[in-house]
């Protein structure tokens, strides 16, 4: 007598045959992932994410994981007596500031998110922008709020120069899943914290990756109502801001991913990560998390 169905062993079985597609085009392509919000503070979402990269890994996909640490610069922050202020999103990093920063995500945040992977059966290797000089940086001034005031200037905080490919690609080539801390270095040796999103968005351009997926805190980009904006162009973003509606840390990252959208990366994502495996079901199935930033 045959065994009763299971329906739930049918479910994973379809499951697994949606994800088949997906595995097919994206085979060989570089994934770049920014890792922050909840996702790196929350246990469960923690192992789960990391699953999901060596997953991708596994079938053939190369990711590439930048990772910020705001929550975790905030701790050690205080715990010396210290207090983070921003401007347009951005960290304020004076020397002091710039040390800590230095410390917590060269150091704790990236070792952290290597084991992660490693103790999920990946190779991670973690590495900043300093190595190999990968990461070129200039100091980031800040547009003046109103237009005959001088640029902002927000300390150790820098901008993109450029990015050397080549570390990314012999990882990437030799089975290793780069982890990134955004910190790089100036023409003169100084050391600059950058935004991650911003790191994140430069380096899916400059791989010529196929996706970009930046997980955050919220649903993904939304309007005045708090409803999922699943889908935005160059124009509906523009006119977002203009109303107010995108502001403060959500900026840097609808800059990086607009960037990296009109700079040829194919699909860019701002995903919620406090959804358990968002990621996998954000490239494997057709249930996506959050919203997408088209070119045009």
């Amino acid at each position: 007598m045959n065994a009763p169905h299971n329906s739930l062993a049918a479910d994973k079985a379809r499951i697994l045959a949606e994800a088949l597609p997906y595995i097919q085009r994206f085979h060989g392509k570089t994934i770049v992932v920014k890792f922050g919000g909840n996702a790196m503070t929350d246990e469960v979402l923690k192992a789960d994410f990391a699953r999901d990269v060596v997953l991708l890994k596994l079938v053939g996909m190369n990711p590439v994981v930048v990772h910020g640490g705001g929550p975790q610069i905030e701790t050690a922050l205080a715990r010396l007596g210290m207090k983070g202020t921003f401007v347009q999103g951005m960290r304020v990093t004076d020397a002091a500031t710039m040390d800590v920063v230095e410390m917590v995500l060269g150091g704790q945040v990236n070792k952290e998110v290597v084991e992660l992977i490693n103790q999920a059966g990946g190779k991670a290797v973690g590495l900043t922008g300093q190595d190999g000089a990968f990461i070129r940086a200039r100091k980031l001034m800040l547009p003046p709020e109103k237009t005959d005031d001088p640029k902002i200037d927000i300390g150790q905080v820098g901008e993109i120069d450029s990015i050397d490919p080549l570390v990314i690609a012999a990882l990437e080539q030799s089975g290793f899943i780069p982890v990134v801390a955004p910190i790089a270095t100036g023409a003169d040796g100084t050391t600059y914290n950058i935004n991650a999103d911003l790191v994140a968005g430069k380096l899916a351009e400059i791989l010529r990756a196929e996706k970009l997926i930046v997980l955050t805190n919220t649903p993904g980009v939304l309007d005045k109502q708090g409803k999922l904006l699943s889908g935005l162009t160059p124009k509906k973003i523009d006119d977002l801001v203009a109303k107010g509606v995108i502001s403060g840390g959500m900026l840097p990252k609808i800059a990086s991913v607009l960037d990296a959208a009109r700079s040829g990366v194919k699909a860019c994502h701002i995903i919620d990560g406090r959804v358990p495996h968002a990621l996998l079901l954000e490239v494997l199935t057709d249930t996506g998390v959050g919203t997408l930033i088209r070119s045009k």
